[in-house]
């Protein structure tokens, strides 16, 4: 193989790892609007009357945590929306934010792994192309 098609090959690399890096933050930052959506949930609009549609200053936004077991929660599916137990529902939301948090570290773990492998990869380009010209001069 002569040193330009080495050269080339080291380029298709490098530009293949550079693809897949920016897959990585395209799904880290997927992850991370997952999450701020989840802590979003962990806030729930409680009525403190009968009627959630009565006067704004009768609702009042509070912690998902500190609810009381006896609190209602809805969820929604579909067009509907379900009543659902607190304890599942503080149990669910915790799950999913415990398990993006962990996708999240996994994911910055293999972009620091890609972002390494593309800097040997730029090294071994700067490298071969000085042995390039080298051998054109």
């Amino acid at each position: 193989m002569s040193q330009q098609q080495t050269l080339q090959a080291l380029s298709d690399e490098y530009s293949s790892l550079q693809t897949e890096l920016t897959t990585l933050v395209q799904a880290r930052q997927k992850l991370e609007s997952q999450q701020q959506e989840n802590k979003s949930v962990q806030k729930v609009l409680i009525s403190s009357s009968s009627s959630i549609f009565s006067h704004p200053s009768l609702t009042r936004l509070q912690e998902f945590s500190t609810l009381s077991d006896s609190a209602n929660i809805y969820k929604l599916v579909g067009p509907v929306l379900l009543k659902q137990d607190t304890t599942e529902a503080k149990s669910t939301v915790d799950g999913r934010l415990e398990y993006i948090g962990s996708e999240i570290k996994r994911v910055e773990g293999s972009i620091k792994e890609v972002q390494e492998k593309s800097e040997g990869k730029k090294m071994e380009i700067q490298s071969q192309a000085q042995q390039v010209s080298a051998g054109q001069a």
